[in-house]
């Protein structure tokens, strides 16, 4: 097989196609999941609804703030995993703090609140009190900030709609964002699509039996079959060929940029796979070959699985919200369990 070569088709801002060549199907793949599930992001995980007269419960709001895809530029090694940091609960340097506050008092109108009403906390907060902030100094001046933030008039991004409130309705909310993965919940993923083809002709025969009445009508060639010679009719079938190209159109939400999801995917898959060599060298697996509980995995997780998406935030009067939907079950089999009050 001859050496891993990528070949850029198209860049825009939020979207990068591309073929990958000289990797075996295994490993494309594994890129396609790492790019949609393994690259931290910062996402709302916690929200505090102080006042909301809205039409909207209080976990209807929670959770489509939970949506709302937040700069997150190099956050990998800009911003530390709340499990990771040495303060109590959360700080600037695990954390970023956003409020939102819309009252409608004086008009009869319609007023829409989205992402461009939420406001990045400037103050420094929590109880971790370190003298260096260089790992704060070094990031993006939007970062935390709804996409919509960076709207220019040559790069327009609509903001993201929360709620819709009329004369005497009010909303104000404090948030908390934290740094995570889609493997723990879905909110945390910078793409919103991952694209992935290989042998548009059929070369070889993998759809041969996937169709209902004419597997021409409904197999038709995409536009990536102009990559690769069609194959003539009486051709004789090869049961050793195994597909060289592979074709990706990645679409991003905006947390982080195409260039940013691909090249950090691939240096993820490359740390997942060093880990896994360095482990099988190692001794420390037991008989059984199981590695033992406790040892570090990529991005930070322990071995025995975890749930994500399970904070609530609390109001005064006991009305509770969830930051990006209900808790993903843990892979361990367990189950989630959380007090209402």
């Amino acid at each position: 097989m001859s050496q891993p070569k990528v070949r850029i088709r198209e860049l825009t801002k939020d979207s990068v196609n591309f073929i990958l060549e000289g990797v075996d199907l295994a490993f494309a793949n594994s890129l396609r999941r790492v790019m949609m599930a393994d690259l931290p992001t910062v996402a709302i995980d916690l929200v505090e609804i102080e006042t909301n007269t809205t039409v909207l419960p209080d976990e209807f709001i929670a959770h489509r703030l939970g949506q709302i895809p937040l700069i997150s530029t190099n956050c990998d090694d800009l911003m530390r995993y709340t499990r990771d940091c040495n303060c109590q609960s959360h700080c600037n340097f695990c954390a970023v703090e956003l409020r939102l506050h819309m009252k409608v008092q004086n008009t009869n109108e319609t007023v829409s609140i989205t992402s461009q009403h939420l406001e990045v906390g400037t103050e420094p907060f929590g109880d971790n009190y370190e003298e260096s902030t260089e790992q704060i100094d070094r990031r993006d001046p939007f970062f935390g900030h709804p996409v919509a933030h960076k709207s220019t008039a040559d790069r327009p991004i609509e903001p993201i709609l929360i709620a819709k409130i009329r004369k005497g309705q009010e909303l104000k909310v404090r948030c908390i964002a934290k740094k995570g993965i889609a493997k723990e919940h879905s909110k945390w993923s910078p793409c919103s699509a991952v694209a992935f083809e290989y042998d548009p002709h059929n070369k070889l025969r993998h759809t041969t039996y996937w169709y209902e009445s004419d597997s021409v009508k409904e197999w038709p060639v995409s536009a990536n079959g102009r990559e690769e010679e069609e194959p003539q009719e009486d051709q004789p079938f090869d049961y050793n060929a195994k597909p060289e190209k592979f074709y990706f159109d990645v679409e991003t939400v905006g947390s982080l940029s195409p260039k940013e999801v691909v090249a950090k995917g691939m240096n993820e898959l490359i740390h997942k796979i060093g880990f896994l060599v360095h482990q099988l060298s190692s001794n420390e697996m037991d008989m059984d070959g199981v590695v033992p509980n406790g040892v570090a995995q990529p991005n930070g997780h322990g071995t025995h699985g975890y749930g994500g998406g399970n904070a609530n935030g609390f109001d005064g009067g006991g009305g509770w919200g969830n930051a990006g939907g209900w808790p993903a079950a843990p892979s361990n089999g367990a189950v989630n369990e959380w007090s209402l009050g």
